[in-house]
C-alpha cells in the first residue's frame, strides 16, 4: 500500500514539473515575439530656427582660392596697333601764311551716307556720328551751337561762337514729340516737347565747311576742312524744314579723334585708313550747297530742283578750271 502511494506521488510530481516547463517555454516565446514587434516611439518634427540657420550660412567658410586670370586669345593673327594706338596723332598741315595765299574760296558741301561711296561713314562697326558724340560726351571735343549769333559776327551759326554742353549736343540729335499735360481732373493745361531716344542710323547727312586755298609758296591748290556738322530733320507743326545742323565741330580739333577711328572698307580689312585719312584724301562723294558770294546766298535760294545739281557742278568746274589756267603759257 505504501509503495502504491509513493508511485502515485512521484507520477504527480513528474506531471507537475513537465507542466511547469511547458508554461515557462510558452512565456519565453510570447516575450520574444513582443520584443520584435515593439512599436516605434512617436517622434515630432524638430523646430527649425531660421535665425540660427541664416547665421550658419553666413558663417560658412569662404573659398579664398585665387581666381585664375582669363587670358583672352587674340582675334586673328596680328594686332592692329597703328590705328587704335592712343599716342597716334593726325598729320599736321603745312604752315600757311596770309601773304602766301593768292586765292581762297569758302565752300559748303553735304555728304549723304546713303550713297555707295559714303556708306563706310555709317557702318555699324564704326560710325562717324558715334565717334563725334563719344568724344563730346567725354569732354575731348567741343560742340558749338548752330543758331545764328549776329552779336558775335556769326550770322549763319557756323562760326563756332557759342559752345554747347555735352548733354545739349546729344539732346539735339534725338527726335522730340509733343506731349500733352493734364491736371488732376483730367483737363488739358498745356503741352511740352519731350526728347526721345537717339537712333544713330537716323543721321544720313553731314555738312562740311571748307576753304579752297592756293599757296604760292608750295604752288598747291588744296582744300582744308574747317568744320563738320551732322544734319537732322526737325519736326515743327507738320512743316518740312529740311535738314538742319544739330551742332558744329571744329575739324582741326576733331582730327586727333578721327585719326584713331578706323574707316571700314568693303574691299579689304587691311586698308589702315582712318576717318581723318578719308577726309584728307577726299575719299567721299558730296555736292556743293553754297559758295561764298557777295549776297550770302545758298544755291537753293536761286535754283530749284535738278538745277541745284547743275549749279553745284558748275561751281565745282570753275574751281578746277581756275587751277588749270594757272599753268597755261
Amino acid at each position: 500500500m505504501k509503495k502504491s502511494i509513493l508511485v502515485i506521488v512521484l507520477c504527480l510530481a513528474c506531471v507537475a514539473s513537465s507542466f511547469a516547463q511547458k508554461r515557462s517555454t510558452k512565456r519565453n516565446k510570447t516575450t520574444k515575439f513582443k520584443t520584435t514587434t515593439t512599436r516605434r516611439p512617436k517622434t515630432t518634427s524638430p523646430v527649425v530656427d531660421n535665425a540660427a540657420l541664416s547665421q550658419k550660412q553666413t558663417l560658412a567658410p569662404v573659398d579664398t582660392t585665387p581666381v585664375k586670370q582669363f587670358d583672352r586669345p587674340m582675334d586673328g593673327y596680328y594686332t592692329k596697333t597703328s590705328i587704335t594706338s592712343v599716342s597716334k596723332k593726325a598729320t599736321p598741315y603745312p604752315a600757311l601764311r596770309e601773304a602766301d595765299v593768292v586765292f581762297a574760296k569758302r565752300v559748303w558741301r553735304e555728304i549723304d551716307v546713303r550713297e555707295k561711296m559714303n556708306q563706310y561713314l555709317a557702318s555699324p562697326k564704326s560710325r562717324l556720328i558715334d565717334a563725334l558724340l563719344t568724344a563730346i560726351d567725354n569732354g575731348e571735343l567741343q560742340a558749338y551751337d548752330p543758331s545764328p549769333n549776329p552779336k558775335q559776327n556769326d550770322p549763319n551759326g557756323d562760326a563756332f561762337s557759342t559752345p554747347l554742353k555735352p548733354g545739349q549736343a546729344r539732346s539735339r540729335m534725338a527726335d522730340s514729340s509733343m506731349v500733352d499735360q493734364f491736371d488732376k481732373d483730367g483737363n488739358k493745361i498745356g503741352s511740352t516737347f519731350k526728347a526721345g531716344e537717339f537712333n544713330p542710323d537716323s543721321v544720313v547727312k553731314f555738312r562740311i565747311k571748307e576753304d579752297w586755298i592756293f599757296d604760292k609758296q608750295r604752288s598747291v591748290f588744296e582744300p582744308r576742312i574747317v568744320g563738320i556738322a551732322p544734319l537732322v530733320k526737325p519736326k515743327a507743326g507738320g512743316l518740312d524744314l529740311g535738314y538742319q545742323p544739330a551742332f558744329w565741330v571744329y575739324f582741326p580739333e576733331a582730327r586727333n579723334i578721327l585719326a584713331t577711328k578706323e574707316a571700314v572698307s568693303r574691299n579689304s580689312d587691311a586698308t589702315g585708313l582712318t576717318f581723318d585719312d578719308c577726309f584728307n584724301k577726299r575719299i567721299f562723294s558730296s555736292y556743293i550747297v553754297k559758295v561764298s558770294n557777295d549776297k550770302d546766298e545758298r544755291i537753293k535760294d536761286y535754283a530749284q530742283g535738278i538745277d541745284q545739281l547743275y549749279e553745284a557742278e558748275r561751281i565745282k568746274k570753275n574751281l578746277m578750271d581756275w587751277e588749270l589756267t594757272l599753268w597755261e603759257y
